[in-house]
């Protein structure tokens, strides 16, 4: 009898108490491809909340979108371009190809790091060739780490990437892209992508999502985002999602189930 009387005040305290509020899901998205147009890297950069820009090297508006993009209190990152698997050699002005020796990619690296400034980390463009070979991405790696803090977002272009794998063996902090917000720049399409970013943050707590400064990701983008906080999802710098508190690191062995299938080149 005593032990039922402690039971029933038990749930009457639980049901008196205020509703345990549920941590909000997080999201970080990049918006790609930055580096040539001013006006839409203008307007890229005005999105609210902590959008992070990836900066194609040596391209003629890097540095000034880096600039812009650090002044708004936005992070930057080196979108190093890859190369790829389709005939096309990488046409952008920096970037490290398969053929390169250590030294030549560490020199070509050095060369993307000193044409965009303020930098926090480095994604890469492309990349469906050079991401699934162990020892050119061990040697980015390797050129990663040395900068201190600077960490690895995987744009997955190719489920044989092995960029998380070697990220993880030299110490270097690294995601992987979990979402396309443009697989095609359509508003249909970013429309149906931004509601299955918002799904799978929902489900597993976090997502990584990448898009493009086209037309269509923008106005989506620019019409949504002030709204993310009411629907229980958090826009957060993609910093915080690799290195802040309650960091999703290495989401390795969730690629079959939870990472969207990757694109074919070119992005």
């Amino acid at each position: 009898m005593i032990f039922l009387r402690a039971c029933l005040v038990a749930i009457t305290l639980l049901a008196a108490s205020p509703a345990v509020q549920a941590e909000p899901a997080r999201v970080a998205i990049i918006i790609d491809d930055l580096g040539y147009r001013l006006d839409a890297g203008r307007r890229a950069i005005a999105l609210p909340g902590p959008v992070a820009f990836a900066v194609l090297p040596g391209t003629p508006r890097a540095a000034t979108l880096a600039g812009w993009a650090h002044d708004r209190g936005k992070e930057v990152l080196l979108h190093l371009p890859l190369q790829a698997t389709s005939d096309d050699r990488n046409n952008e002005p920096i970037g490290i190809d398969l053929d390169m020796s250590r030294e030549r990619l560490a020199t070509m690296f050095e060369a993307a790091m000193r044409s965009v400034p303020h930098v926090v980390g480095v994604n890469g463009h492309q990349g469906s060739l050079l991401t699934r070979h162990p020892g050119h991405m061990r040697w980015l790696m390797e050129e990663i780490r040395s900068r201190d803090d600077l960490f690895f977002v995987d744009s997955y272009t190719t489920a044989h990437s092995v960029a998380l794998q070697m990220a993880n063996e030299a110490g270097v902090s690294a995601l992987r892209r979990d979402v396309f917000l443009d697989p095609d720049p359509s508003p249909e399409t970013v429309s149906r992508q931004f509601e299955r970013m918002k799904r799978l943050a929902r489900k597993r707590g976090f997502v990584v999502a990448i898009g493009h400064p086209y037309d269509a990701t923008l106005a989506l983008l620019e019409r949504e985002l002030p709204g993310l906080r009411e629907q229980g999802i958090e826009l957060v710098p993609i910093s915080e999602l690799i290195n802040g508190p309650g960091k999703a690191k290495l989401h390795v062995g969730l690629i079959s189930e939870r990472v969207e299938p990757p694109l074919p080149d070119p992005l």
